[in-house]
């Protein structure tokens, strides 16, 4: 299953030489020479006469506006979302509730219409049953008195 190992003298092995790959060096960007700028135009020069009665002079140096940064909203998006999904939730409830007491309300109406038609349907047939009526509609079975005796009516 494996292969027998070889036994070689040492002279007859060969001989591997691994050279080591050299690691460029890493690129170096040099920053661009700064170059002064002559401004357009001549500053104003500035006087300033301090407390003591000494006047100071030279150049009035405007200062670099900041660049405006992106108002943050008042009120952050993550707690936005959060009124927004509890308003949601909150209306969904409401709807829920609403069609629950719609279902109740049916199912009451329904039932109350089920009991008028078992009162008036109730009604008619006792009225049909136990009602007198003038015309004798129907069989009439005379009923008289039979005697039994040993099985036989009299003729």
């Amino acid at each position: 299953m494996y292969p027998e190992p070889a036994h070689h003298a040492p002279a007859e092995r060969a001989v591997t030489t691994y050279q080591p790959t050299p690691i460029p060096p890493p690129v170096v960007v040099q920053p661009a020479p700064v170059v002064p700028v002559q401004p357009g135009t001549v500053p104003a020069v500035a006087s300033i006469v301090l407390p003591d009665g000494r006047v100071v002079t030279g150049y009035a140096i405007d200062h670099p506006q900041p660049s405006p940064v992106v108002a943050k909203p008042a009120v952050s998006r993550t707690a936005v979302n959060v009124a927004l999904g509890g308003v949601g939730f909150l209306a969904v409830c409401g709807g829920l509730l609403l069609l629950t007491s719609f279902i109740a309300a049916l199912t009451a109406f329904i039932g109350q219409l089920i009991i008028l038609a078992a009162v008036v349907f109730g009604g008619w047939i006792a009225v049909q049953i136990l009602g007198t009526s003038d015309h004798r509609g129907g069989t009439t079975v005379n009923i008289r008195r039979a005697v039994f005796k040993r099985n036989h009516f009299p003729s």
